[in-house]
């Protein structure tokens, strides 16, 4: 792609603006973002206006957790060619057209189901829409990287970030909106067209070329083993590194509690489905916006460990947020001030945490490593999650925000023990 990779010292707004691969990786956001809310909040809000159990919807969204084991098969991205004809589209392209049939399968599975009635068959098609989008995913992620040059990776992950929001915002609260005036089977029948459209976006984009060291490297899976422990290795080789794995895992456990249960917990709080797709529409998309760019400002300013500090605290103490709207049922104004506060900390704290991710990658193992840690940060919080409907259940919606709270406490302790004993490096690590 010339226009994408062309080695220009400097950029200015025009040039970024006629250059075609940002436009492209703009839509490449959109087409990832699309599906990520069908197997999570906007399915979770469907089978609780059929009267589900929270228990049963908590155990549902076991089906999201393909995105946060993608790593697990992200290896057969690289190293194997995508099947038959596809394979002539290249390595990426040619993979993303492989599972992007099978994303719209199961969008049109999800329309055509009967979540109130038959549960387990709308479990299943948003099981498919998430091992599909999240296999799309980890060939995207590789096309970005392939195809921009370092000094463009930034506008690249900005643009990105932009069709990813705008494609969630679609498949969440534009499904709700829609769902009010055409019904849910029609309103999940129009994502599945513009899926569909979606493959119009990989056919149009450049296939990047093959980096050197993929074409002179050891091949197979043989070779990917021994590239993968010694990643591993020299990660675990550092001191404190058990430490900062678990303080990874544990960083968003009290979001992943507070998260799960989101569209039965406005449900039962009074507020319909125009009012939660109201608040969570534009007004999150604008605090997320912002958040994020205060968030990469206080890394700017005061460095990334007390960035991740006081980020990490601010986003712990106004979880609080959740119980008071627990005490206040039916209040509009609570409601949109509560999406908005959480929408704005989320953004600025995960700013801070990517940012301190990044400084515990060698730069000779960063995508592995990266991938791994960003696939760790989530996996507590989706399990236990998603298995905490009983406890809501038994305790009330008060009792159970205010454990999730708690629950992101040990990860605030931890967070000061590692930033006092290891302390995040100003430069890249250097393996070995």
């Amino acid at each position: 792609m010339a226009d994408a990779t062309a080695d220009h010292t400097n950029d200015s707004l025009g040039d970024l603006l006629r250059n075609r691969g940002l436009w492209l990786m703009l839509a490449f956001g959109f087409v990832s973002g699309l599906p990520l809310f069908l197997s999570g909040f906007t399915l979770k809000q469907w089978l609780a206006e059929g009267g589900i159990s929270l228990s049963a919807i908590g155990f549902a969204g076991y089906a999201g957790l393909f995105y946060t084991l993608k790593f697990l098969w992200a290896p057969v991205l690289d190293h194997v060619a995508p099947p038959g004809p596809f394979a002539r589209f290249g390595r990426r392209r040619g993979w993303i057209l492989f599972v992007q049939p099978f994303l719209v399968l199961g969008c049109l599975a999800l329309a055509f189901s009967d979540a109130p009635h038959a549960p387990l068959a709308a479990v299943a098609a948003s099981a498919l829409i998430a091992l599909s989008s999240a296999t799309q995913d980890i060939a995207i992620d590789a096309w970005r990287i392939e195809t921009f040059p370092p000094r463009l990776q930034g506008a690249a992950n900005s643009v990105y970030v932009w069709g990813y929001r705008v494609g969630m915002l679609t498949s969440g609260s534009g499904v709700l909106w829609a769902a009010g005036s055409i019904g849910w089977h029609g309103a999940l029948l129009v994502i599945a067209a513009i899926a569909a459209a979606c493959m119009l976006v990989t056919l149009a984009a450049a296939e990047p070329a093959l980096p050197k060291s993929f074409v002179r490297g050891r091949g197979g899976i043989g070779g990917f083993l021994a590239a993968l422990a010694d990643t591993l290795g020299e990660f675990l080789r550092r001191p404190g590194a058990w430490a900062i794995l678990l303080f990874v895992g544990l960083f968003n456990l009290g979001n992943g509690i507070a998260g799960a249960f989101l569209s039965p917990f406005y449900l039962s709080l009074g507020f319909n489905r125009a009012a939660v797709a109201a608040a969570t529409s534009v007004p999150s998309l604008l605090a997320t916006i912002i958040g994020i760019g205060v968030g990469g400002w206080i890394v700017a300013r005061a460095g990334v460990g007390r960035a991740l500090l006081l980020t990490g605290i601010v986003q712990t103490v106004l979880m609080i947020m959740y119980v008071l709207l627990s005490l206040s049922p039916g209040s509009h104004t609570m409601l949109f001030v509560t999406v908005m506060v959480e929408a704005f900390t989320h953004a600025m704290a995960t700013s801070a945490f990517l940012a301190y991710l990044s400084t515990l990658t060698a730069v000779e193992h960063t995508a592995t490593q990266f991938a791994l840690l960003t696939s760790l940060a989530p996996l507590p919080g989706d399990l236990v999650g998603g298995a905490s409907g009983a406890l809501a259940e038994s305790v009330g919606w008060t009792a159970y925000y205010g454990v999730a709270t708690l629950a992101a406490l040990p990860a605030m302790a931890l967070m000061l023990l590692i930033l006092r004993r290891w302390p995040p490096p100003e430069r890249a690590r250097r393996a070995g």
